[in-house]
């Protein structure tokens, strides 16, 4: 095999491959003994029809599979022979070919920039503690309370009114017949939320117990009968009870109820929901902090065949027109993340980190504890999408090195309250750019930063 550097201009190399004609009939002769022990033809037995049979039968298809291994490996030979790091895989330009002649070929590579890494000193970063005011604690207490109300009955010549909660069986018809679904026992319904039927609720005002009441409801447009959908169906209720919402007394027992031990540890529990999950959105500010200093004080070329695939997965899913338009912004978001993904991966390798299988399992069981009741779907997507579990594999290392990058930096601590959350986050999110026009999840270098509602345990 003979290589030669054709040509060189700024990171792609185009390579010039040859392989003589007596290597290539070597590789030939021995993929032919190869196959004599396997092939079977008409009048031979198997494992004793002669190469020359098998050659002029099958020469087409096994000289194309012969030259086909012999680029494979020719070509991984050169690469390393010339000691290029590759960006993507190279593209083959077969020069001449053919039974009885040398294999030329070219190799066009992209390779990978060399990195020269700024030191850590050169950056530094806003780390947000937020102080969850007593108060706040409170309005989520009075939520959670408002979310859990509990009932007791009225006097059977009380009225029902917004708010309370009337418990009835039903009986309906359309056109005077009955329909799958058409009867409801110990139905319970709470005034004024409109969880049943458009318009349902407010003909219940006003019933007391043992009433009989007709209520005139449309069907729903998505009713799973479609003979039934947008139809005017009559309710025959029978009002077995009406009952009114008492305040919760917010004490240890409703925190027990509620899954704590007791009322200052449903306190403690819901202070590091809310400070988790600020601290989530906010540490996303302060990664990108880090990232926007790091693509800024580093100059890097950017191989072509990268930044054109990113274009590609970013807009396959748009029109000509829309990728036309927005051909620009697209361009510099894809350089912004092949950069970005290029300097990380260095800071990486250069400070041995590493992600386990361990590791990956983790937090795929971390995702699990997060999904109860759906344990075995998260299980069998990642079994059946080994690409999930290279991404997740992925994130994990992505945040190792952030993580590497925060503790290295100066990082300058900074208390707000929750108000002031709130507005950093707001203008964090204030869009730069029609994201929408792009139809490709961000990677977790550029997630937006979120603050999301506390659950109730």
């Amino acid at each position: 095999m003979k290589v030669e550097i054709q040509s060189k201009k700024g990171l792609r190399t185009i390579l010039s491959v040859v392989v003589d004609k007596k290597t290539i009939q070597q590789k030939m002769d021995q993929r032919l003994n190869e196959l004599q022990k396997e092939v079977s033809l008409k009048g031979f037995r198997t494992g004793k029809v002669p190469p020359s049979v098998i050659k002029s039968q099958f020469g087409k298809s096994i000289y194309g599979e012969v030259i086909d291994k012999i680029l494979r490996e020719t070509s991984a030979k050169a690469i390393e022979e010339k000691k290029i790091k590759i960006a993507g895989q190279p593209k083959i330009d077969l020069k001449t070919f053919g039974e009885g002649k040398d294999l030329n070929f070219e190799l066009q590579i992209d390779s990978l920039p060399e990195i020269k890494l700024k030191s850590f000193e050169q950056f530094k970063a806003t780390e947000f503690k937020v102080d969850i005011e007593d108060q706040i604690i409170d309005e989520k207490l009075k939520e959670i309370s408002n979310q859990n109300k509990q009932f007791e009955d009225k006097k059977e010549d009380d009225k029902a009114k917004n708010g309370d909660q009337i418990i009835f069986d039903y009986s309906a018809t359309v056109d005077e017949n009955k329909f799958e679904g058409s009867e409801g026992k110990g139905v319970q319904l709470e005034l004024g939320k409109n969880l049943f039927l458009k318009g349902f609720d407010e003909q219940l005002i006003n019933v007391k117990k043992n009433d009989l009441k007709k209520v005139e409801a449309i069907l729903p447009a998505n009713h799973p009968k479609k003979e039934l959908a947008n139809k005017k169906a009559i309710f025959e209720c029978k009002i077995l009870s009406v009952k009114s919402a008492k305040e919760n007394k917010i004490d240890d027992n409703f925190a027990k109820i509620m899954g704590a031990k007791d009322l200052n540890d449903l306190k403690k529990i819901i202070k590091s929901q809310i400070a988790s999950q600020y601290s989530q959105a906010l540490g996303s500010i302060t990664k990108k902090e880090i990232l926007d200093q790091i693509e800024k004080n580093h100059e890097l070329d950017l191989p072509k065949n990268l930044i054109e695939n990113e274009i590609s997965i970013m807009t396959q899913s748009l029109k000509d027109e829309e990728k036309e338009k927005h051909k620009a912004n697209n361009e510099k978001i894809a350089k912004s993340r092949i950069k970005l993904g290029l300097l990380l991966n260095e800071y990486g390798e250069k400070n041995n980190l590493k992600v386990s299988d361990e590791e990956v399992r983790k937090e795929i069981e971390k995702q699990i504890k997060g999904m109860p009741g759906q344990e075995k779907m998260v299980l069998e997507y990642y079994k059946k999408n080994p690409h999930a579990s290279q991404s997740l594999k992925g994130s994990i290392y992505e945040e190792k090195i952030i993580s590497l990058i925060k503790s290295k930096i100066k990082l300058v601590e900074k208390n707000i309250n929750i108000k002031e959350a709130e507005k950093i986050i707001s203008e964090f999110n204030k869009p730069n750019f029609d994201k929408n026009k792009i139809k490709k999840t961000e990677p977790s270098t550029k997630n937006k930063a979120k603050s999301k509602k506390i659950s109730k345990k």
